[in-house]
């Protein structure tokens, strides 16, 4: 089966940068509060810019980086959980902003593991001819779920968008990705559109047991049982995924998480047995940008020089859903 190498980076920042101080102005807290529990000290927010353009400039970005012509792409896959619109799929406006006309575009959904989920998409499209080169996009505008007065999770998200561009190799690949609806209660947001229209016939609606009340119309995290949740799921999924690629977790030359919380990182390494210097961590800069975080890591390897080619990379996501995704490959 045919591996995959990662051709092209690039990400998008909003330019309005957020303190913890800033939050103290706002909430109950402070910089103290905030870094000792998240490792967090700034996020950047949009201030207007919608979902969909920040994903293109990031695309655009990674297109430059790369000398790669949007024509030249074959399949856009984009990620978020905070689209712009219903419809169409982000995966088009950024089609159109670009110009990859050749583009088949969809989106995916799989909150903070959305960008390993979309890789993994990449890699099972790339094994046929027809597709030869794939853009993934993960652009998240979390300020437009997240409650401000809410001081135990405002401080956490921020927005951006990073981007890569994915062809096929005949080199190592292995993943390991996996679900659990019946956590879905832990980490959600509703959508705000219901069934009213004039037909409406509650008596033939057949009995159901809900899986989430909704407590808030923004984003709800339960956080001590998500923390939980991904303490098991990082390491569970990274030491699947090297056993199924035949490898140990020491051979792996960098770990990069979702960029959730500090501590979560920090248990993963112990639980994994490598140390910290292995995990790729940034979220002191950008809080947590759910499926952004991961390709905005990979554009700051990439750039930085951090990584030779032919070493080993696993990615690592997990979030709401509750979802879970792991992904090795040769850089």
């Amino acid at each position: 089966m045919k591996g995959i190498k990662i051709v092209a980076t690039g990400k998008y920042l909003p330019r309005n940068i957020v303190s913890n101080n800033d939050f103290s102005e706002i909430v109950e807290t402070s910089d103290e509060w905030i870094s000792q529990r998240t490792g967090m000290k700034n996020r950047h927010l949009s201030s207007g810019e919608p979902t969909w353009l920040m994903g293109s400039l990031a695309a655009q970005d990674a297109l430059s980086s790369g000398g790669i012509d949007p024509l030249d792409i074959d399949l856009i896959l984009v990620t978020s959980v905070t689209s712009d619109y219903m419809t169409p799929s982000a995966a088009c406006l950024v089609q159109a902003h670009i110009g990859a006309q050749n583009a088949i575009c969809m989106d995916v959904n799989a909150a903070c593991s959305g960008f390993v989920y979309a890789l993994d998409m990449a890699r099972r499209y790339l094994c046929f001819d027809d597709i030869r080169r794939v853009l993934i996009v993960s652009s998240e505008t979390l300020s437009k779920i997240t409650d401000y007065t809410d001081r135990a999770s405002c401080v956490l998200f921020g927005d951006a968008a990073g981007a890569c561009v994915v062809e096929a190799a005949d080199s190592l690949y292995s993943s390991d990705l996996g679900s659990d609806g019946t956590k879905a209660q832990l980490l959600y947001c509703k959508n705000p559109f219901q069934v009213k229209h004039p037909f409406m016939k509650p008596e033939l609606v057949p009995e159901y047991d809900e899986i989430i009340s909704p407590e808030t119309e923004f984003l709800y995290m339960d956080g001590r049982e998500v923390y939980k949740f991904a303490v098991k799921a990082l390491p569970k999924a990274i030491g699947a995924a090297c056993e199924k690629a035949g490898i140990r977790v020491e051979d792996i030359d960098l770990i990069i998480p979702h960029q959730a919380n500090i501590r979560i990182v920090e248990t993963a390494a112990r639980t994994l047995g490598v140390p910290m210097g292995k995990m790729y961590v940034n979220l002191e800069k950008y809080g947590n940008t759910s499926s952004a975080c991961i390709p905005m890591c990979l554009d700051e390897i990439s750039k930085g020089g951090l990584l030779k080619r032919g070493q080993t990379v696993a990615v690592v996501g997990f979030g709401a859903g509750v979802t879970y995704a792991a992904a090795i490959f040769k850089w």
